[in-house]
């Protein structure tokens, strides 16, 4: 058989592996969305490089955008094969890429106002919100570690990477001429201690290892150092500076570890009376999904929820859902903090709350998450003095802070601490994926040290017998 690196090849957004069997069978092992490259990304997006009819499986590692996000546009231009996730993934699934078209719809509409102006012809969105819907026909939950025979030859076994809730290692056997291929696509890596999702899981034996590398080059903080710098950060602005707090975080997973951290600081008396609005529609409705899926949830927070029935609520914190809402934030004169996607400031509302309260010196901007590097986040967080945002230049005066022990990636040694459960003799091939190349060099180079071999990084494009 035959793997294809089609997305998230030497870069961080994008994932895409296809596998072809000798038999003819395709199977795709997710199918994330380009992020934050701009009008280059659009482009990306659109030439998927295979034919999307001719799929007949997406394997699918978790729910995040860049790993899910071109679903609905296989579906809008043929795919009629199944998606295969676990029971959390597809419930996440069912409500980010419905956003996401709604996303895409809103943001053409004035885009192609702009167009117009210049004389230029209209664009279309990738898919809409009836393609979105549509697709989620296709998807196929499954508990985790419950293998899932796709047919006499495939199987599928996942098992918690504890990146996301849902998130699993897609575990894959395939047999061919009677032998078995052993395939495993960690998709992202987690932290070995999260604040309520259960650690990573060791994963069965593989001859082939497909994982990722986003922080192969850097480690974190303890998580409470972050919470604790979190809680600095909030005195400094609100108390101290009387400003405003804006933290773009993504709806589904960042969210949720940040108002848990702040729910710990209330209910310990430590958090100051100020109000905090979490403005996203989509962080509202994971936070519901969050609560069904308490089979993803570590010891210590199960024990936590026999205590404080939620975890994810409490006084001065409002949900915001209405445009109006968000809207009327903009007049909220008195200190805050707002929570708003996206993470890497490239869509949503947090771009009219960044526009709004970015060239204002009592501010601060927190950073809790990545930002690859061509995003608006990535931009802000290298110190650049002015940022264009929605076609217009704001200088840059508020505070930026970054705390990236908040990320639900793995540094280097905790995703080798988590490929450790393989014996590495027997694997006969491991590839780099999800990082940028210079930190890919280097996170191999770690790699090698502990005893792994045969490692490659694969360039967009390129194929590999396997």
């Amino acid at each position: 058989m035959k793997i294809k690196f089609i997305g998230a090849a030497r870069e961080v957004t994008g994932s895409k592996h296809l596998i072809t069997t000798d038999s003819g069978k395709r199977i795709l092992l997710d199918c994330g969305m380009f992020q934050g490259k701009g009008l280059e990304t659009d482009a990306m997006n659109r030439d998927l490089m295979f034919d999307p009819s001719q799929v007949d499986h997406i394997i699918l590692t978790h729910a995040h955008i860049d790993h899910a996000g071109l679903i609905p546009y296989m579906y809008k231009l043929g795919f009629r094969g199944s998606v295969i996730c676990t029971n959390a993934t597809r419930d996440l699934c069912a409500i980010m890429l419905i956003d996401s078209a709604f996303i895409q719809e809103h943001d053409t509409i004035t885009f192609n106002k702009r167009r117009t102006k210049k004389g230029l012809p209209s664009v279309t969105p990738l898919y809409t919100q009836a393609d979105a819907t549509a697709c989620m026909n296709l998807f196929i939950g499954v508990p985790n570690n419950m293998k899932f025979r796709i047919d006499d030859n495939i199987k599928v076994k996942f098992t918690n990477t504890g990146h996301m809730l849902g998130s699993g290692v897609a575990n894959i056997q395939i047999i061919e001429n009677g032998q078995i291929k052993r395939i495993a696509y960690t998709g992202d890596i987690g932290r070995p201690v999260d604040p309520f999702l259960a650690s990573p899981q060791p994963f069965p034996q593989a001859d082939v290892i497909i994982t990722e590398s986003t922080y192969g080059d850097r480690l974190h903080h303890d998580v409470l150092v972050a919470e604790e710098e979190l809680l600095k950060v909030v005195v400094e602005t609100c108390v101290n500076k009387k400003g405003k707090l804006i933290i773009p975080a993504f709806s589904v997973g960042r969210t949720q570890e940040i108002v848990y951290a702040l729910n710990n600081f209330f209910n310990q008396g430590r958090l100051p009376k100020i109000d905090i609005f979490v403005d996203s529609p989509l962080a509202v409705n994971a936070t519901t999904v969050f609560r069904m899926h308490p089979e993803c949830f570590n010891k210590k927070f199960a024990a936590v929820l026999e205590k404080d029935p939620d975890p994810f609520g409490f006084d001065n914190l409002f949900y915001i859902t209405k445009v109006e809402e968000s809207k009327r934030l903009n007049d909220h004169k008195k200190p805050c903090v707002i929570i708003s996607a996206s993470g890497m400031m490239e869509a949503g509302r947090v771009k009219h709350h960044l526009a709004n309260n970015i060239s204002d010196p009592r501010n601060t901007i927190l950073v809790v998450g990545y930002c690859a590097p061509s995003t608006l986040g990535a931009r802000i967080v290298r110190g650049e003095k002015e940022v264009s945002i929605h076609g217009t230049v704001y200088e840059v005066k508020a505070d930026v802070k970054k705390i990236e022990s908040f990320s639900g990636h793995g540094d280097y040694k905790e995703m080798i601490g988590f490929l450790g459960c393989q014996d590495k003799s027997a694997v006969a091939k491991t590839f780099i994926v999800h990082g940028e190349y210079e930190t890919q060099k280097k996170y191999v180079a770690s790699l090698l040290n502990e005893g792994f071999k045969n490692i490659e990084i694969p360039e967009k494009g390129a194929e590999y017998e396997i």
